[in-house]
């Protein structure tokens, strides 16, 4: 196997790298002090409108790890990976439609308050737990490492801890100062720069390969198929079908890091519209993210790790100058991810668990609490980076986790937002039994090896676990109360929705908009099927 390959930076590279650091640092700082209270830090004073919160959503999905993910795993098994994208364009209309006005409605701070004010708060506790944990040992973790890879083309000498230390610094300074506001801001200036990376590497590669005759010949043409058999090692289409919804739900709608933009809308329609537009973002993934993966075949065979492609493409194709633009917008990508999950931790703790101890600590105070933890969370995430390297992919090991934890509680949010039968008992015994299960499996499916099972079947396994018990637990106890039962989404409220939009201009309506969303995807899906 061939070692890596190493790359200098220019002088008006760096330059411009470093001018990037100053402007997001220069964000947080001016932000920092129109904080005034625990809303204003940790969602921006639900004052955001939907384009900020839709840029805001995709910068912060299109993270660096998803950027060296999906170019690794088109280039190893195929561009099967991009189902993950365009599945969120379906997870994202049921989310707009079903729970997202129920979520703004209640005015919570964080997801795992919304799971007590429909169950009870040992949901709470307990997803907000999970929360903390997938947050920093699958979220900004990643991201780190995904930064560390590619500044270790440029400075081979340097060692991975280190270079994740500063990176992990860097975008935890202007987060602490900043809050929210920062975030959603600087990541409006990150979207800008990723996109035009982005399109300048994939139409120059598509230059260097010959154009589409030149990307696909001498590929297997199921490398180029979304559709893939049962038997296929990255998305056989059961999985498609089962596994990717379950870890798309959990992403969009039950994440804290993504749907805190969410929860600082100025009101229900600026959410909606918000989701709706990220998702639309999503599907020139395809073209600028997924596909340079398979035109790396051609151009760079033989690379001794998958999550290389992408850094690669960077340095060989893109002259100096260009080559730092496009470096910034990868930081930038690298930022967007990190600054979401820590900002996302320290409003979990801060709201679930010191509020929850201290109901008399006032705004301001919490405000601090919060800046503390986001620095705590920024150290974690750094030591725990490095561990990441010992994975074959990077992208594999963000689904694989994620694939034993979420289901029990994507069980429990889509019980709690279509059944009024569903009670507290009924949802926490769920997940006990659902996390149980998941130990078993990961104990014998990814430790051990002693069963050979796809992890996109291990999450729909796990979700019928928990429903069914949900079912029976909530069945043979007493409904809950009114008040619970108002979070769940019914024909009556459909009804009532209905006439409120019938008074608003057609081009405002998010059902249209979400209709030719899907459209969208599924011309796009049987194209490439």
């Amino acid at each position: 196997m061939s070692e890596p390959p190493h790359y200098e930076l220019a002088t008006i590279d760096l330059v411009l790298i470093g001018v990037y650091f100053l402007v997001v640092l220069g964000i947080g700082i001016r932000l920092a002090g129109k904080n005034h209270s625990a809303e204003d830090y940790f969602l921006a004073g639900r004052g955001m409108i939907w384009p900020l919160i839709g840029v805001s959503l995709f910068a912060s999905n299109i993270s660096s790890t998803t950027l060296i993910g999906l170019a690794g795993d088109a280039y190893d098994k195929g561009i099967s990976v991009f189902n993950y994208e365009w599945m969120a364009s379906v997870v994202l209309v049921i989310f707009a439609f079903f729970i997202l006005p129920f979520i703004l409605r209640s005015q919570v701070f964080t997801l795992p308050e919304f799971l007590e004010k429909r169950f009870d708060g040992r949901l709470r506790l307990y997803f907000s737990g999970l929360t903390l944990f997938l947050n920093i040992i699958v979220d900004t973790a990643g991201s780190l490492f995904a930064g560390a890879l590619l500044m270790k083309l440029v400075f081979p000498e340097l060692d991975i801890a280190v270079t994740i230390a500063v990176l992990a610094v860097v975008a935890g300074l202007y987060t602490i100062a900043g809050g929210l506001a920062a975030v959603i801001y600087t990541d409006a200036l990150q979207t800008i720069l990723l996109l035009i990376g982005a399109v300048v590497i994939s139409v120059t590669a598509f230059q260097e390969v010959g154009g589409w005759s030149g990307m696909t010949e001498g590929i297997d043409s199921a490398q180029l198929s979304l559709i893939r058999p049962l038997g296929d090692p990255g998305v056989p289409w059961l999985g498609l079908l089962t596994g990717v919804p379950l870890l798309g739900f959990y992403f969009w709608c039950t994440n804290q890091f993504m749907a805190q933009r969410v929860l600082s809308a100025k009101n229900v329609n600026h959410g909606r519209w918000g989701v709706i537009f990220a998702a639309f973002l999503k599907l020139p993934v395809l073209f600028l993210m997924v596909l340079p993966g398979t035109m790396a075949i051609h151009l760079f065979p033989g690379l001794p790790d998958p999550n290389l492609v992408y850094p690669t493409l960077m340095f060989e194709l893109l002259p100096a100058g260009l080559l730092g633009l496009v470096m910034a917008g990868f930081v930038a990508a690298l930022m967007s991810q990190i600054d979401s999950t820590l900002n996302a931790a320290s409003t979990l703790v801060t709201m679930d668990f010191v509020r929850r101890w201290k109901p008399d600590l006032d705004g301001a105070t919490l405000m601090k609490v919060g800046r503390w933890v986001t620095g705590g969370f920024m150290v974690l995430a750094a030591l725990w980076a490095p561990m990441i390297e010992n994975f074959a992919s990077l992208f594999q090991y963000l689904q694989m986790v994620l694939s034993y934890t979420v289901p029990p509680i994507v069980a429990a949010y889509v019980a709690g937002a279509f059944w009024k039968g569903a009670n507290a008992r009924g949802a926490w015994m769920g997940v006990l039994w659902g996390t149980g299960a998941g130990l078993v499996l990961f104990l014998f499916v990814g430790v051990t090896g002693w069963i050979d099972l796809h992890f996109l079947y291990v999450g729909p396994i796990l979700f019928v676990i928990s429903m069914a018990v949900l079912v029976i637990v909530s069945r043979s106890g007493p409904p809950p109360t009114e008040e619970k039962q108002a979070l769940v989404w019914t024909k009556e409220f459909y009804r009532a929705e209905s006439r409120e939009l019938a008074e608003m201009p057609w081009w405002q309506s998010y059902r249209l908009w979400s209709v030719l969303l899907l459209i969208s995807t599924g011309a796009l899906v049987w194209v490439f099927a």
